[in-house]
């Protein structure tokens, strides 16, 4: 969706530019693969319908998994009767195949590495501290309490050295960030240190919402995540309508942790 929405700016005088971005597409490919498809944005999901109805026109095939069947997709989210058409056209299009044998993958053979610091309390800080300080490269200049530009827009930071960076939680998820910030974030550093977790719930899904993108964008990219919060990683979501979203959260916070992971290559 960030091709889309990209190229949707440089299309904008077009009379149906979705139309245009579905016939590029096509001509670059036949079958797309989605992972772990889901939609919680409300731009997206109105986008998804008439997409995909181009798409499939061209004939091309939509291969996909998810944690969500298709009449679930955007559930509870803002204007989803305008959705239902995209839900529509992928059972129209698609063959829905239950592969579910109640084992959640994430969770298996995880190593837990002392990466996820709770409660909140002195000790927890400082752990941080001494984890960003290993981390930080030697030869390289390391800067406290400063700001770093983000896609124009400054973000305060606690510290940062070449592709290392620690934030607080109120600079990186309580402040006005979009999906796009944190992939620019999840590009330029391979470690990320965030103090000060909150446990959010019903009352502050706005920065619950933030807080499932930065970890689905670091997760994608393999980025090393290392945080200190005020309740244990089940709890960092008490109830509200982005529960089931946070369970997958969670799933990935755990994962992140397991050697497996830890091992993996960063990819910038």
């Amino acid at each position: 969706m960030h091709r889309v929405h990209g190229e949707l700016k440089t299309l904008k005088d077009q009379s149906d530019p979705l139309e245009i971005i579905a016939e590029r597409i096509a001509r670059q490919a036949q079958i797309i693969c989605f992972d772990e498809f889901f939609v919680q944005d409300i731009t997206d999901a109105m986008l998804l319908g008439k997409l995909f109805e181009y798409l499939f026109e061209r004939n091309v095939v939509l291969v996909a998994t998810s944690n969500i069947v298709p009449d679930d997709l955007y559930k509870n989210g803002l204007q989803r009767e305008r959705f239902i058409p995209a839900i529509e056209r992928i059972k129209e299009n698609c063959r829905v195949i239950n592969v579910d044998s109640g084992v959640d993958y994430r969770l298996r053979t995880l190593s837990k590495a002392e990466i996820f610091h709770s409660p909140l309390d002195q000790q927890a800080d400082k752990n941080l501290i001494e984890y960003f300080a290993q981390l930080a490269p030697e030869n390289k200049q390391a800067y406290d309490e400063t700001t770093i530009d983000i896609l124009g827009r400054d973000i305060a930071v606690r510290a940062v050295s070449d592709d290392v960076v620690f934030f607080d939680f109120s600079a990186i998820c309580k402040t006005a960030r979009s999906q796009n910030d944190y992939m620019e974030i999840s590009q330029l550093y391979h470690a990320v240190l965030i103090s000060n977790v909150e446990q959010m719930g019903r009352g502050n899904d706005d920065i619950a919402r933030r807080f499932i993108a930065l970890v689905d964008e670091f997760y994608e990219r393999k980025v090393k995540l290392i945080l200190s919060a005020a309740v244990p990683i089940e709890q960092l979501y008490t109830e509200g309508q982005l529960s089931f979203e946070f369970k997958r959260c969670v799933s990935r916070l755990q994962e992140m942790q397991s050697q497996q992971y830890l091992a993996e290559e960063h990819k910038a």
